[in-house]
This record gives structure tokens, C-alpha cells and sequence, in this order.
């Protein structure tokens, strides 16, 4: 007979804890006390949510399936933007690596479920406690909320088709409380449904203020519900959200060539904060895999077609021609110099340029093409001060929110990825890959998404043998 547990779950029941608010001041958390010892205090809950953040980053299986950024860095070379050499995600890039036994798969179930996991047991902890009061509760549970939400949106992305697609297909568990036993199946609409509540919750509560941008405060909690409406078709919503979100982010086009590593940059709504000496070194995505000057893996570059793309006077043009050498083949190779690293590069999660697009689309597809329009003129202007406007409209007009949507993140999130899921548009490589056709995908690719692990199908007596004979 099946175990009635996750696997997974089980081993994130360990209650995390970080022993400062500043979660880079411990190398990891290292202590497991009575939840009653860390809920009595604002402190105590403070160092345990610093803990769950410091595992957002942790590696968890090998240098391509670390926290947060490598999920993130496996969407950015999936795509046609990014040409990737013979390192670490390699299937990836070929678009071959979804099966139920393989580590993405597997890492890309577990890590968000342990951060699901731990955030439960602060939510849960946090409603129990007769020692912080209602505005103290509050905060954190809007904290944990948001957190919870995102983790479970990254689930759905993961893990089925978009939400346009068929909201009744199988999505992944729902777990409301700290896991003790395996859930079913949820649907798809069921998934979104619950991260709408989450989020709809967590920015009534959230508080505005924060420790450092490495927290969850009001901005970044209607960051990730801009995210969410905006993948949904909820266009009047997604726009709402994102310009809540970008309020007090204002565009910075001088920052852009500073390297994408510090936190603290004007842009930068949420991010991930490294330090040498607590560092994930060369696992560090995008900056180790895509610096090819500093020391780092420095093997990925950037195909010549999305180069072309780039005006000269374009501050996000950060591209220079390397002569190379491989496998025997001498050629010309695009880098960039967008991201730098060292072991204390930070990592960018959310950007206020990313929300003032999601607007701008929004505004488009509502049909107010003017303020898109105007909008849209006013950020290319700021990156490249001879950019004048196309005139375009209709399906010409959300074409070119599209292409700068690739040309103001590239690199950071999988926006390539992100926009072709979630439009259900395929992705065709092009250009100078070293992997080509057999690496495009199809609109609603299967592809797009990844099989449920072998190793939860196993565990879980919830979940059917056959869940993936149609995956």
C-alpha cells in the first residue's frame, strides 16, 4: 500500500528557522524549536520567515535545479532569444526534459511544495497565536499569503496547460494547512481560483513597509496578482494590480548597464540578496551562465536575430561580439553584458518595468490603444532616447508590446516562455542555436509543461498511476 504523504511534504515539516530578520546574516537556518516558542513573538515569526526565504534560494539538487532563479533560468532557455552552450541545462535548452523521472521535473514539484509547506506552518502558527495582536497577524499572514500564492502559480505554470487552454484538466494538490498525508488532484480552474483568494487577501493585509526588498510588502503582493490576472485574460484587473505595483519604482535607465546584481537598484520591486561569503557561487542564474568576462560558467549567449532587434542608442543593448572557439568550429558569439557576476550578485524576481508593460498590454487589449500607445512610447524613449513611435494598432500593436517585453527582460524571468504559454503561441528557434528545429514548440505544446513526478505518484495513494498517460 502507498505511504499517505508526500514524500516532499514530509521532509519540509522541519519548522526552518533563521536567527536573524536579515536572512543572509545566517548561512542557513540551522535550528528546529516548538512552534509555540516561535510564535509568541513578533521576533521569533520575523526569524522564521527569514528562514523560508533563505531557502527560496537554496540549492536543492544540482547546479541547474537550485531556489527560485533556476526555475526561472530553465523558462529563459527554452526559448529562441537564447543560445546555450554544452553546460548545465542542457535539456532545457532542448526541450527535452519533462518526464516523470527526471530532476527538473522532480525539483519543479518539490521545491515550491516545500516552500508551500513552510509558509502553511506559518500561516497556521501565526492564526494560533494568543501573543501577537491582530495588525501583527496581519502582516504576516499577508506576507504568507502572497508567498503561498506565488509558489502555487509557478505550480500551475509548471505543471499543465495555460489557464485559457481548459480549466478542468488535473493541476497539482492544493494544501491549505501543513501537509500530514497526500491530496488529489485539483483542477486547473480549482488552482487559480485558490491563488486569486490568497492574493485577493494577502494585498488587503500585506503591510506597505519592509525589512529589505528581499520581503513581501504591498507592492510585490499586487506584483504577482498583475502576474496572475494577466495570464487569466483579466485585463482590467491585470492592469489595476501592476500599476499599484510599480508606485514608488520609477524607471532608472542608468541602472541598466550597472550589471542586473544589486538589490537595491531603483527598479527592482523584489529581488534575492547574495553575499560572498553565503553565496551559491557558480549556481547563480542568470549571471553565472551568462557573464562571459567574470569567472562563472559564461557559456550562454544570445541569438543574432534578437540582437538585431536592438538600436544602437538602446541602453538595454548591452551586446558585444566574442570570438569563440568550440567543438572545433570557430565562430562569432553575441554576449552580453547585462548581468554581472561575483558571489554576491543579486538576482532580480520582479521589476517595475515588467508592470508597466503588463499595463500597457492590458490597456491595448481593452482597446484603449491611445494611453497603450503613449505609454509604451514613454518607456522606449527612456531606453533609448531617439525611439519614436510605430503608429501601429491592433494585433500590430500587441506584436510590439510582445518584442519588448523580450527586449526589456531578457534573461531575467522566461518572459519568452511565459508570453508564449500563456498565449498559446509556439516558439520556432531561429538564428544562429546550436539546437534548432527540433527544439521548437507548437502552440500548446506539451512541452510547455511537465509530467507529474514518479516519485509523488508513488507516495501518494491520491494520485492515479495513470495521471500521465495523456500528459
Amino acid at each position: 500500500m502507498k505511504k499517505q504523504y508526500c514524500t516532499l511534504l514530509v521532509l519540509s515539516n522541519l519548522l526552518l528557522l533563521g536567527c536573524e530578520k536579515d536572512y543572509l546574516d545566517q548561512p542557513k537556518p540551522t535550528e528546529t524549536v516548538n512552534a509555540s516558542v516561535i510564535f509568541e513573538s513578533v521576533d521569533g515569526v520575523e526569524a522564521f520567515m527569514s528562514g523560508i526565504l533563505r531557502l527560496s534560494r537554496s540549492q536543492f539538487e544540482r547546479t541547474d535545479s537550485g531556489g527560485l532563479y533556476s526555475m526561472y533560468f530553465a523558462r529563459v532557455v527554452k526559448g529562441n532569444d537564447l543560445v546555450l552552450g554544452y553546460q548545465w541545462y542542457l535539456y532545457d535548452y532542448e526541450n527535452d526534459n519533462r518526464e516523470s523521472t527526471y530532476v527538473r521535473t522532480t525539483f519543479s514539484w518539490e521545491f515550491p511544495y516545500s516552500m508551500i509547506n513552510q509558509l502553511n506552518l506559518l500561516i497556521d502558527g501565526v492564526k494560533k497565536s494568543s501573543k501577537l495582536s491582530e495588525p501583527e497577524k496581519d502582516a504576516f499572514l499577508g506576507q504568507g499569503y502572497a508567498l503561498r500564492a506565488f509558489y502555487y502559480f509557478q505550480l500551475a505554470m509548471e505543471f499543465q496547460h495555460t489557464y485559457s487552454y481548459d480549466t478542468s484538466l488535473p493541476a497539482p494538490p492544493i494544501y491549505k494547512e501543513p501537509a500530514l498525508e497526500g491530496k488529489a488532484m485539483s483542477t486547473l480552474g480549482e488552482l487559480y481560483d485558490f491563488i486569486l483568494s490568497d492574493l485577493n487577501t494577502a494585498v488587503e493585509i500585506v503591510p506597505e513597509t519592509r525589512v529589505n526588498k528581499s520581503y513581501i510588502n504591498r507592492n510585490v503582493a499586487y506584483a504577482i496578482l498583475a502576474r496572475v490576472h494577466q495570464v487569466m485574460g483579466n485585463w482590467q484587473e491585470a492592469a489595476n494590480a501592476a500599476a499599484i505595483a510599480r508606485q514608488g519604482f520609477e524607471l532608472s535607465p542608468s541602472e541598466y548597464r550597472l550589471g542586473f546584481d544589486d538589490i537595491n537598484a531603483r527598479e527592482w520591486i523584489w529581488g534575492m540578496p547574495q553575499r560572498a561569503d553565503q553565496s551559491n557561487y557558480f549556481y547563480i542564474a542568470p549571471h553565472a551562465f551568462t557573464d562571459n568576462v567574470n569567472d562563472g560558467y559564461g557559456l550562454a549567449f544570445w541569438n543574432k536575430e534578437f540582437v538585431s532587434l536592438f538600436t544602437p542608442t538602446d541602453v538595454r543593448n548591452t551586446f558585444v561580439d566574442l570570438y569563440k572557439v568550440g567543438n572545433g568550429n570557430q565562430y562569432y558569439a553575441r554576449a552580453s553584458s547585462k548581468f554581472t557576476f561575483d558571489f554576491s550578485s543579486d538576482i532580480p524576481i520582479i521589476r517595475s518595468p515588467e508592470m508597466l508593460l503588463i499595463e500597457i498590454e492590458a490597456k491595448a487589449r481593452l482597446g484603449n490603444e491611445s494611453e497603450a500607445s503613449s505609454l509604451l512610447l514613454s518607456l522606449q524613449k527612456n531606453r533609448d532616447p531617439n525611439a519614436s513611435a510605430s503608429g501601429n494598432s491592433g494585433n500590430a500593436l500587441i506584436e510590439e508590446i510582445l518584442v519588448e517585453r523580450r527586449k526589456e527582460l531578457y534573461g531575467e524571468m522566461g518572459v519568452e516562455w511565459f508570453d508564449a504559454k500563456r498565449l498559446r503561441r509556439g516558439i520556432t528557434r531561429t538564428g544562429n542555436h546550436r539546437v534548432g528545429s527540433s527544439a521548437n514548440l507548437l502552440p500548446d505544446d506539451k512541452k510547455f509543461f511537465l509530467k507529474i513526478p514518479q516519485k509523488e505518484i508513488d507516495t501518494n495513494s491520491f494520485i492515479d498511476e495513470s495521471i500521465n498517460s495523456n500528459r
